[in-house]
């Protein structure tokens, strides 16, 4: 476990998430308009940066915050409950920044604490377009001199476009597994804004574009992800979208909830004297408020169950493999059953209001395109089957991979 945090750290912790709201509100104003529009969000991430929360997670001792994660993903979806895509592009800096809370200490982590101390974001991509499966990753750095040259293409390069720092999925020079932390500003370093999915339209997930980029010897570093933190982070990752869905249900039923009372009509055969006054209006609302509170709690326990495999880790604690496949099964099962939940709301929330609330002035049809692209990420009928098979066998074969689960 952590040392409990000293009294002006814990005043520093709770000063900074007493703030969340007010920020994101901030990064929200016009959110609507602006996803109809497709403009991307820089002038929220320079808000970001200015609030401190990057640091959310690492330790006092190195210029953190302290933060768990809990209070982690509660930020994430505070912010996705105003702006979807912001919460979104964060994802590959906070992986970066738990991974660097649990990684041994060395000059290459010691350098990214710093940077991320220093208030830089961190984006990266490691997918590419083209190979025969998902993961697969041909973009190899070759030597030149006593550094590397880098020439490729990614994709799904979330945030990036935002970030000052980019983490990238490599093979080294002799083909093995590797990750490189480059700054985005670099000659060759190029993102393309050509993502063009329904959903999550601003988080900047195109293509990276690496056209003979200088890599310096020490900016590289071995990849595992079947390591005890590298499964850890890999549950973190899937949590992080489960609680950007989790946001935008909170964004859907208050809109659902300000156009009944802004907007609506009771419909023609009602008794009721107003749409608030409609029963059937009414028990709308309450499905929506029940599903949404429903998935909060999952998400809050799920954090929970991360948090215990992140204190464990940090102890070096003899039931940390356990704990950590409990957060890979427990994230999992949260996600299969949040999706449920989550796209009902989508759906559901047209019933509180008639044909007007299709209105392209309320774009409330980008809260059901956010989460099918979220929850388009990884197959979920696999992940059903993992669960089923681990329950019924004690097969922990992909739930032990750290790639996805």
């Amino acid at each position: 476990m952590n040392a409990p945090l000293d009294f002006d750290a814990r005043h520093a912790l709770r000063a900074a998430l007493d703030a969340v709201p007010a920020l994101a509100r901030k990064i929200g104003v016009d959110a609507a308009a602006r996803e109809a529009r497709r403009l991307l969000p820089y002038e929220a991430f320079a808000l970001f940066r200015e609030s401190g929360l990057g640091v959310l997670r690492l330790p006092v001792e190195q210029g953190g915050l302290g933060g768990s994660l809990a209070d982690l993903f509660e930020v994430i979806a505070a912010l996705a409950a105003e702006e979807s895509n912001v919460a979104h592009a964060l994802r590959i800096h906070f992986d970066q920044t738990e991974s660097l809370r649990l990684a041994p200490r060395s000059a290459f982590n010691d350098l990214q604490v710093q940077r991320i101390v220093g208030g830089a974001i961190f984006g990266g991509a490691s997918t590419e377009r083209g190979t025969s499966r998902p993961g697969e990753i041909s973009t190899a750095l070759r030597r030149d001199g006593g550094h590397y040259r880098l020439s490729g293409k990614k994709y799904y390069s979330t945030g990036t476009a935002f970030a000052d720092y980019a983490r990238i999925n490599v093979k080294d020079a002799d083909g093995a597994d590797a990750s490189i932390i480059i700054p985005t500003d670099r000659p060759g370093f190029n993102v393309v804004d050509d993502w063009d999915g329904m959903g999550q339209r601003m988080t900047a997930s195109g293509s990276l574009v690496l056209d003979d980029v200088q890599v310096l010897a020490e900016e590289v570093t071995r990849r595992a992800n079947s390591t005890l933190v590298g499964r850890h982070c890999g549950a973190l990752r899937q949590l992080h979208l489960v609680a950007v869905a989790a946001g935008i249900v909170r964004n859907a039923w208050a809109d659902a909830l300000r156009y009944v009372r802004e907007h609506g009509r009771p419909v023609l055969h009602s008794p009721a004297s107003s749409a608030r006054e409609d029963h059937f209006i009414q028990q709308v609302i309450g499905d929506l408020a029940a599903h949404s509170h429903a998935i909060d709690a999952l998400v809050r326990e799920n954090a929970r169950a991360l948090d215990r495999s992140a204190d464990a880790l940090l102890a070096r604690s003899e039931d940390a493999e356990a704990l950590v496949l409990a957060g890979a099964l427990a994230t999992a099962q949260t996600q299969l059953v949040v999706s449920k939940l989550a796209l009902h709301v989508a759906e559901r929330m047209f019933e509180a209001g008639g044909a007007s609330a299709t209105a392209r002035q309320h774009n409330f049809d980008r809260h059901w395109r956010n989460l099918r692209t979220i929850f388009s990420h990884n197959p979920l009928l696999h992940k059903a089957r993992v669960v089923g098979a681990y329950h019924l066998n004690g097969d922990t074969t992909h739930l032990a991979e750290g790639r996805v689960f």
